[in-house]
């Protein structure tokens, strides 16, 4: 393999397993040692653990084979690679961490009377972790391969069939945690959603003007002078009027939108703008990687 394909792969398979370290180690210091709860398959081996002391890393192994092998013979084996690695990835961080704890080397984050800041703090950490999984093409396996077979097979979207299975589970762990936990565990879930949604999207968030107007070409000279932003215009037709009009695009960060605005309605104050949310945004005066 030459040098620079190594270099990719290892630039992708090192956040990854970085992300599952600070998921495993988000599991066992904020979730575990406060019994709240997770989805997916990670939900199970919870549950194991809670009702019979399993080790999660053994049962997130055990959990997650048949339906690695099941992957593999429908996806093949390039999609499943990053899968096996996340898998294998998660099941020895928390297998670290479970051997640091038992020596006492780490000191798991216990609040027996509030459990707010523990839940918020799980949230962050599980929710950073499966992002950065996330953002270099890794998974986790457990639902996101249900997900995947379910979409194949059914034609189910990945989203409904990973919520439902974390309802299921996170449901039938009222069996053994009291729904005041459960309740927590909810809000770990919504903040761990936003923190990958985040990390995944990017950092760079910022909006894109769409605009539609007589005067286009001004707008796009003013806006190319004042913000020292690129801008693309399309010729376009109004459907009743029939009149030409300009449409002119633009993406900038979010401090600057103000600034856009007052440009745009000073050239043409029955301009037509439509303000969008963009992320992750590449290319000259933004990221460049």
């Amino acid at each position: 393999m030459p040098l620079w394909k190594q270099a990719v792969l290892f630039r992708q398979i090192l956040p990854i397993m970085l992300g599952t370290a600070i998921y495993a180690f988000g599991l066992h210091y904020f979730v575990i040692s406060n019994e709240l709860m997770e989805g997916g398959v990670t939900g199970v081996a919870l549950l194991l653990n809670y009702a019979f002391g399993m080790p999660p890393s053994l049962t997130n192994l055990i959990l997650n084979v048949p339906l690695f092998l099941i992957g593999l013979k429908i996806f093949g084996k390039r999609p499943m690679f990053y899968t096996l690695l996340g898998i294998l990835s998660l099941s020895f961080f928390l297998w670290v961490m479970e051997v640091l704890i038992r020596k006492e080397w780490v000191v798991p984050f216990r609040a027996p009377h509030d459990y707010f800041l523990a839940t918020l703090y799980a949230g962050v950490t599980l929710g950073a972790g499966l992002g950065l999984v996330f953002r270099f093409g890794g998974t986790t396996g457990g639902a996101d391969i249900v997900a995947r077979l379910g979409s194949k097979w059914f034609g189910w979207s990945m989203g409904q069939v990973i919520l439902a299975l974390d309802v299921i589970v996170i449901g039938t762990s009222l069996i053994y945690i009291p729904k005041e936990k459960v309740l927590y565990t909810l809000v770990a879930v919504f903040i761990a959603s936003k923190v990958i949604d985040f990390i995944t999207e990017g950092s760079y968030a910022a909006k894109a003007f769409t605009i539609i107007s007589d005067h286009g070409q001004e707008i796009a000279d003013r806006i190319s002078v004042e913000l020292d932003r690129g801008i693309t215009m399309f010729p376009a037709k109004g459907a009743y009027s029939k009149a030409p009009k300009d449409v002119v695009y633009c993406v900038v960060y979010r401090d600057e939108v103000r600034r856009l605005k007052g440009v745009v309605q000073s050239v043409d104050p029955r301009a037509f703008m439509i303000i969008t949310d963009v992320h992750d945004v590449l290319g000259e005066g933004f990221r460049t990687d």
